[in-house]
C-alpha cells in the first residue's frame, strides 16, 4: 500500500489543517518536512509541485495537489462517508456558504494574524492588532451563525468547520463553545503542538 505523503511545515496553519483530516479520517501519511526559513519553497523541485512556492501539497500514489481546501475537499470526496461534504442538497446549500464565508470574512485577518507569530519572526504588533480587531467585528455574524446552529454549516460537523482550525478568540459565547468544541478533538490534539506523522492505525 503507497502512504499519502503529505509536503509541509508540522507548525504551519495550513499543514496541520491537513493534518488534522488526515486524523479525522484515519488516513495514515507520511510528512516530508519542507522549510520556509531555509528557502526550499523556492527550490525548483518544490515549485514543480507548488507553483506558488507555498506549502502543503501532498502525493497521492502520484497525484499532485496543493491548496490546503482543495486538499481537504479531495480527501473528503474520497471518503463520502464521513459527510464533511454533505450530499443532501439542503444540508449542502449550508455548507457551501459557510466554506466560502470562512475563506472570505475569516481567513483574510486569521491568517495574517498568525502568520506574523510564526516561524520565529518578532511580530508586528500594529499589524496584529489591526487584524485581530477586523477578525472580531466578522465574529459577530459568526455569532448570529452559532446561535441558530451547533456548526457553522449546520447540524453536524463538515469540512466548513474545520477549515477554520487552528486560529481563533474570542468572547462570543455561542463562537466560544462551537471553537472549544473543535480544538477538543482528538484530530486536533493530535497536530496542536507540530504535525507528526502516523504510518498506521
Amino acid at each position: 500500500m503507497t502512504i499519502l505523503k503529505l509536503y509541509g511545515s508540522k507548525l504551519s496553519t495550513c499543514t496541520r489543517r491537513v493534518g488534522t483530516l488526515l486524523h479525522e479520517l484515519k488516513i495514515p501519511f507520511e510528512l516530508i518536512e519542507i522549510s520556509i526559513a531555509k528557502g526550499e519553497t523556492q527550490t525548483p523541485e518544490h515549485l514543480e509541485k507548488q507553483p506558488f512556492g507555498q506549502i502543503p501539497y501532498i502525493d497521492d500514489n502520484g497525484f499532485i495537489l496543493y491548496e490546503s481546501r482543495a486538499i481537504y475537499r479531495y480527501i473528503a470526496a474520497k471518503h463520502p462517508e464521513s459527510g464533511f461534504i454533505p450530499a443532501e442538497p439542503k444540508a449542502n446549500a449550508l455548507f457551501e456558504p459557510a466554506a466560502v464565508a470562512e475563506g472570505a470574512n475569516f481567513d483574510s485577518s486569521a491568517s495574517k494574524a498568525g502568520f506574523e507569530k510564526c516561524f520565529g519572526m518578532t511580530p508586528d504588533q500594529t499589524r496584529v492588532d489591526t487584524e485581530l480587531a477586523a477578525l472580531e467585528k466578522k465574529l459577530d455574524a459568526y455569532e448570529v451563525i452559532l446561535s441558530k446552529h451547533r456548526y457553522v454549516g449546520g447540524a453536524t460537523l463538515t469540512l466548513a468547520d474545520l477549515f477554520h482550525l487552528p486560529d481563533m478568540m474570542t468572547r462570543r459565547p455561542n463562537v466560544a463553545r462551537w471553537y472549544q468544541e473543535l480544538i477538543s478533538r482528538p484530530s486536533w490534539l493530535a497536530v496542536v503542538d507540530g504535525l507528526k506523522p502516523t504510518e498506521t492505525y
